[in-house]
């Protein structure tokens, strides 16, 4: 992970979110949108527990790891990371709104990270990290709108929801590496301790659209 608020935990997780074990530096694929599929573009911290999170749920066919936000093109995850290009941590859900919809796309997003943290997500610190709902249509940004008040007047969260409301202009696919990280690494420490609870968060808020309702559970 780049940035570590607190020292003893930076011990424990040294090989933290910008660490990969098999490093393919090729920005990946987006695949093609299939007949009747929609597509949704958010941003909660570290992209590799959303990322998984996200594939959970009954009717994602894909979800890709990438950056959005910003203001540099095929931006690399080292430029992202020095927060001077103004791009986060993002994943793009590739999904059928026949059987889940874009509210409960929603629903999951907010569920699945802390979006009442300006600027971070657990030990994670910088803009790269911040919650952000993309929006492609004035009916997605009114359903952020929408689900940042359901949030907010759940009181599941002790302070108010900071998530940034914005257009999305580009989404640039991550390096490969970071694709499927969160499945391909479960024993990572990062994944163990920070990414892991995030995924079940996600899960056990969105009980009934889960594809495997078997817990996720740590490894020994």
């Amino acid at each position: 992970m780049k940035r570590i608020h607190i020292l003893a935990l930076s011990l424990l997780l040294m090989a933290g979110c910008a660490q990969g074990q098999s490093k393919d530096y090729t920005p990946a694929k987006l695949p093609e949108l299939k007949n009747g599929e929609a597509v949704a573009t958010f941003a909660g911290g570290c992209f590799w527990a959303l990322e998984e999170g996200m594939n959970q749920l009954k009717g994602v066919r894909e979800v890709i790891s990438g950056y959005a936000g910003g203001n540099v093109k095929n931006p690399t995850y080292e430029q992202v990371g020095t927060d001077e290009t103004g791009h986060a941590e993002s994943v793009q859900v590739y999904y059928d709104p026949k059987v889940i919809s874009y509210a409960e796309l929603l629903d999951a997003f907010f569920a699945g990270h802390d979006p009442t943290t300006l600027n971070r997500q657990g030990p994670d610190v910088g803009r790269d990290y911040r919650s952000v709902a993309f929006y492609r249509t004035p009916a997605e940004k009114t359903a952020i709108m929408d689900a940042i008040k359901r949030t907010n007047e759940s009181k599941h969260y002790a302070n108010r929801v900071v998530t940034e409301v914005t257009p999305l202009t580009a989404f640039y696919p991550a390096e490969n590496y970071h694709q499927n990280y969160f499945a391909l690494h479960p024993n990572q420490p990062y994944i163990q301790s920070v990414s892991l609870p995030k995924v079940e968060k996600l899960r056990k808020a969105m009980v009934g659209h889960l594809k495997n309702n078997t817990s996720l559970t740590m490894n020994d």
